[in-house]
């Protein structure tokens, strides 16, 4: 409940900032008496399609901290919690990285990599996961999420985001128009039933043809993530070990902002297009016909 709590708050927030700067900048007065002014338009759309990716990815870290409950490591004492810190840290060393916030928190296998900077990430991991695998497959979970961190991928995914987000406010709206001005004839000077029916079909519509772009690439990120576990181990094994333990095992909720930096996930049938993680079979046959390790 405090998950679902936290998401529509959220998003209410970033709604309510980007309302305010459309409004301030002049952006929301896109709809003119001669149509369109797609200039004010691209703005809009710039804003509305970045904005919330943007400041999704700034308070990312946080978030996650107060969502799942996360209990940051660095300086505990705790054998098992030294044994994880120094297990990032070896990875983080080896991948050029300053050493990120290593965190735990109680619910079934997962973990994930989040933060706004390659440098001031965290990598938490959950209590089932340590309970369900060995000490080399949780390595190999701790070196998929700092490979994560290290390609980046938290900022290119807020990116992608962007974009889809933008194409989808901008066409959506162009449509609309070109559908209440061309083809039901509205000869008013303001925008009629037609523009705003459109634009809200489209808007989920073309939402759902973004959703799908946005898993695909995600699920391009984790091939690379595997295969970056497997350089940082110096091996693949390892990290074919914990993916086939992972298959066998129900993945931990997560929040939809985290989805994509977990490591497991179950697509199944139609939903799989909207899945930001490929079958697990999928990716053990791909890092298994890997050269080297």
């Amino acid at each position: 409940m405090k998950r679902i709590l936290l998401f529509v708050l959220t998003n209410l927030g970033v709604m309510l900032v980007l309302g305010l700067v459309v409004n301030v900048l002049g952006l929301n007065r896109f709809l003119t008496a001669n149509g369109l002014n797609l200039t004010s338009l691209l703005g809009f759309s710039l804003v509305m399609g970045f904005g919330g990716a943007i400041i999704s990815l700034l308070i990312s870290k946080p978030m996650a901290k107060w969502s799942m409950g996360v209990q940051v490591i660095n300086e505990s004492s705790d054998p098992t919690h030294a044994w994880l810190v120094a297990t990032v840290k070896r990875f983080a060393d080896k991948a050029g990285l300053t050493m990120p916030q290593v965190g735990i928190y109680e619910g079934a296998p997962n973990a994930f990599a989040t933060g706004a900077f390659k440098n001031s990430a965290l990598v938490a991991v959950s209590t089932g996961l340590l309970q369900s695998m060995n000490r080399e497959e949780v390595e190999a979970v701790i070196g998929h999420e700092v490979a994560h961190v290290a390609n980046g991928d938290m900022v290119t995914m807020a990116l992608i985001q962007g974009v889809m987000n933008t194409f989808v406010v901008f066409l959506s709206r162009v449509i609309g128009n070109i559908v209440d001005k061309v083809i039901l004839r509205n000869q008013n000077d303001g925008p009629g039933i037609g523009y705003y029916v459109t634009t809200i079909v489209l808007d989920i519509l073309l939402g759902f043809v973004a959703a799908i772009i946005v898993a695909w690439f995600s699920r391009q990120r984790e091939f690379r993530a595997d295969a970056g576990a497997a350089d940082l181990m110096g091996r693949k094994q390892p990290m074919i070990n914990a993916l086939a333990r992972l298959g066998g095992l129900e993945p931990g909720e997560m929040p939809k902002t985290l989805q994509a930096m977990g490591i497991s996930g179950q697509p199944s049938g139609l939903m799989a297009l909207f899945s930001t993680h490929p079958p697990m079979q999928e990716r053990i046959d791909r890092l298994a016909q890997r050269q080297g390790g």
